[in-house]
């Protein structure tokens, strides 16, 4: 057997409105429902599955718990004009514009915290500072 990419991960969220709302509004992903009502944010050909804290889905991580996750999703569009968006929707950046190791080379990235204060890191490819 060989891992050639990730289909989705999951997300423990407080509030899925409210995760729905940060991931679609702040960060432009497509809110989509499948299942008996799920929810689900898709981004390129991945997605991210929403979990209600109250009542997450069996079989579920060992500690399913809102706030414990650290993500780093690729950016494009570039990294001023995206702190510029993050700033009009009120969403802080909490460290950044830093130059990261991604997984196909340098990035720079910002880090933002998500409504459950989810470790958000926007990677962007090429603008890294070569030195």
């Amino acid at each position: 057997m060989r891992i050639t990419g990730i289909d989705h991960l999951v997300l423990t969220v407080a509030s899925i409105e409210a995760a729905v709302d940060f991931y679609s509004r702040v960060l432009g992903m497509e809110v989509i429902t499948f299942g008996q009502g799920r929810t689900a944010l898709r981004l390129g050909d991945q997605k991210i599955n929403l979990h209600d804290a109250r009542a997450p889905i069996v079989p579920h991580a060992a500690r399913p718990e809102p706030g414990s996750a650290d993500l780093c999703l690729v950016a494009v569009g570039g990294i001023d004009v995206a702190a510029a968006h993050l700033e009009a929707c009120g969403t802080p950046v909490e460290l950044g514009p830093v130059d990261r190791a991604g997984a196909l080379g340098p990035v720079r990235s910002l880090y933002v915290r998500d409504p459950d204060r989810n470790l958000v890191e926007l990677a962007f490819y090429g603008e890294a500072n070569e030195t």
